[in-house]
């Protein structure tokens, strides 16, 4: 680029070109740094492992020998033959669909009655000792996995389990001796209730925090509107927090898909026909049990797809039922709270209707 000045005598000459400005060795260390460093990081320890495992998909290696033979596709195609494998893949849809959904409104329901679920009169606010509720829910998930899980295979025991005994004490006599891992029809939701007992804790205190950032007038203004307490937490609340809730699915469906150790503290062997048995516990086993790492990594590899084809779902119907756009929450949310000027003079008035609210 050349610029022109203007001379004493009125001429006019070209002035010389304007360098650009050589990068500093500041933002050259930067960018080596924060950008460059942490994708080399990633690529080596995340693209470069998966890129492996799919090398490894295709070949015939026992995981103890050097040698291995290319098979290419030989693997996937047994795979989806294998009856034990395809009921272990059933079984792990089957969690990723109960699992996430009951978490997630058993933790729903606790953090809003902790957090407003108080008194319908005077200012929102949770129940009394809240803060009490929070902790103790909370609790089972600072217990690690695999402890959870023996501690529920000793309450869940035939013979001396706390719950069969409690059962039995208050006059159920039909639990007595009844193996809740060992028959079909228990097996599966007496395992689900373990997960789901270990998370909702931890969402429930997620998802406090995230109603605490809802505006207190947006609440103030549905209660004012006539909005019982069912009804504001349908309209208002859940629909502010709607991004935490898909964030909580997406990683509850991921530990469902795995559940290895819950499943494998419960039911090693995958429980009465193959019912708890997990995608992950049957690779444990085709790896390590029976030397077939090729045809195990297959099933990784399939695990691991499923896994984002579950997140991908997920994202998808949030996105297709509105979620992630804040206008289209906002107008939904702005007649609730468009009243609340004018109905704020007349609070007599505001009380019957407050007493009429669920």
């Amino acid at each position: 680029m050349t610029t022109t000045t203007t001379t004493p005598g009125g001429g006019v000459t070209p002035s010389a070109r304007r360098r650009r400005p050589r990068p500093s060795w500041n933002r050259i260390s930067f960018m080596l740094v924060f950008l460059v460093l942490p994708l080399a990081i990633f690529v080596i320890f995340v693209v470069s492992p998966f890129v492996q495992a799919l090398y490894y998909s295709m070949t015939d290696w026992t995981g103890f020998s050097p040698n291995m033979n290319f098979v290419g596709l030989t693997n996937f195609v047994n795979l989806f033959q294998d009856t034990t494998f395809l009921k272990a893949l059933r079984n792990n849809a089957l969690l990723a669909v109960v699992v996430p959904f009951v978490t997630i409104v058993l933790a729903l329901l606790i953090a809003i009655v902790v957090t407003v679920g108080g008194p319908s009169r005077g200012t929102i606010r949770g129940v009394r000792g809240a803060g009490f509720y929070r902790v103790i829910s909370f609790f089972p998930y600072c217990v690690p996995a695999i402890v959870i899980g023996l501690i529920w295979a000793q309450v869940y025991d035939p013979a001396a389990g706390l719950l069969n005994g409690f059962l039995t004490a208050i006059g159920l006599d039909g639990f007595k001796n009844f193996a809740w891992l060992g028959v079909v029809a228990t097996a599966m939701p007496a395992s689900m209730w373990v997960i789901i007992w270990s998370f909702v804790g931890f969402y429930t205190v997620l998802f406090v925090a995230a109603i605490k950032g809802v505006p207190a007038e947006l609440l103030e203004a549905a209660r004012i509107d006539g909005a019982g307490r069912f009804r504001t937490a349908i309209s208002v609340t859940i629909p502010m927090i709607r991004d935490n809730v898909q964030t909580a699915y997406i990683y509850l469906g991921i530990a469902a898909l795995d559940a290895f150790v819950y499943m494998q503290a419960l039911n090693p062997g995958g429980g009465p026909n193959n019912t708890t048995l997990t995608m992950s516990q049957e690779l444990f086993n085709v790896a390590f049990r029976k030397g077939q790492f090729g045809y195990a990594t297959a099933m990784g590899v399939v695990l691991a797809l499923v896994t984002l084809l579950f997140a991908a779902i997920v994202f998808t119907v949030n996105r297709l039922t509105g979620g992630g756009d804040d206008s289209r929450r906002s107008s939904r949310v702005a007649p609730a709270a468009a009243p609340a000027p004018a109905a704020a003079a007349p609070t007599a008035a505001a009380a019957p209707i407050q007493k009429g609210g669920i």
